[in-house]
C-alpha cells in the first residue's frame, strides 16, 4: 500500500510540473509584450487616428463598428475596422493608416467559410 501512495505522489508532482511548464504556451499572455510595443510602434507611423478609421469605415460599411485595430499586413500599418450590417453580416474594412484610403472590404463569414487564404475578399473601392 505505502508504494501506491509514493507511486501516486510521484505522479501527481509530474502531471503538476508539466501544467506549470507548459501553461504559458497556452497562455492568451503569449507574446503580449512583444505586441505592446509593435502596437505603439505601428500607433507612431499612422497618420490616421482610430477616430478617422471608424468614421472612414461606416461611409463605406453602414451598421454598428465593434472593433478597430492597428495591424501590420504586407509590411503596411492598417487599421482594420469590424462593422456588423443591420443584416447581421460582418465587414472587416481595411484602411491604409498613412494616407487613409481604403484598401478593400471583406466579408468575414465567407474569410471563416473558405479559410484564412485570402478567398472570400470583396474588394471594394
Amino acid at each position: 500500500m505505502k508504494r501506491f501512495e509514493i507511486s501516486a505522489f510521484v505522479f501527481a508532482v509530474l502531471v503538476g510540473t508539466i501544467l506549470i511548464a507548459t501553461g504559458p504556451a497556452w497562455s492568451d499572455k503569449k507574446g503580449k509584450h512583444e505586441d505592446e510595443g509593435n502596437v505603439a510602434e505601428m500607433a507612431k507611423e499612422a497618420k490616421v487616428t482610430v477616430d478617422q478609421a471608424i468614421k472612414t469605415a461606416t461611409e463605406k460599411v453602414q451598421g454598428t463598428v465593434v472593433e478597430a485595430e492597428l495591424e501590420k499586413k504586407h509590411d503596411k500599418t492598417i487599421w482594420e475596422v469590424e462593422i456588423v450590417g443591420a443584416d447581421g453580416k460582418v465587414s472587416e474594412v481595411h484602411i491604409d493608416a498613412a494616407t487613409g484610403a481604403v484598401i478593400d472590404v471583406e466579408d468575414k463569414m465567407a474569410k471563416k467559410k473558405e479559410g484564412k487564404k485570402g478567398k472570400g475578399k470583396d474588394k471594394k473601392d
